[in-house]
């Protein structure tokens, strides 16, 4: 079992800039990849960016590239998100995720991840 917690959600203007935080505890978390998802009201859950164990590889959506940055520390157990040149459009619950298969080819879907946090909202005002 596997839990994790995000923060450092909040209200921003467009353009501007949050980082968030997923704390993660249980066995062996750091061998997990980890990834980060968001919800809009009304929307389907929709992947934003992963990270892999090591840390040595990552994706992004395209809505996002060029304005995230995923990173891990292990010693930490922690993963975080920053959010640079925030759009309204990114307004969203954002989830944080643990992936503990080995695979090697992967959808971003949902259900390619095994355990979720409870969410952090973000807004980003016009």
């Amino acid at each position: 079992q596997v839990q994790l917690v995000e923060s450092g959600g909040g209200l921003v203007q467009a353009g501007g800039s949050l980082r968030l935080s997923c704390a993660a505890s249980g066995r062996t978390p750091s061998t997990y990849a980890m990834g980060w998802f968001r919800q809009a009201p009304g929307k389907e859950r929709e992947f934003v960016s992963r990270i892999s164990w090591s840390g040595g590889s990552t994706y992004y959506a395209d809505s996002v590239k060029g304005r995230f940055t995923i990173s891990r520390d292990n010693a930490k157990n922690t993963v975080d998100l920053q959010m640079n040149s925030l759009k309204p459009e990114d307004t969203a619950v954002y989830y944080c995720a643990a992936d503990r298969s080995r695979r090697q080819l992967y959808t971003h879907s949902p259900a390619e991840y095994d355990y979720w946090g409870q969410g952090t909202q973000v807004t980003v005002s016009s």
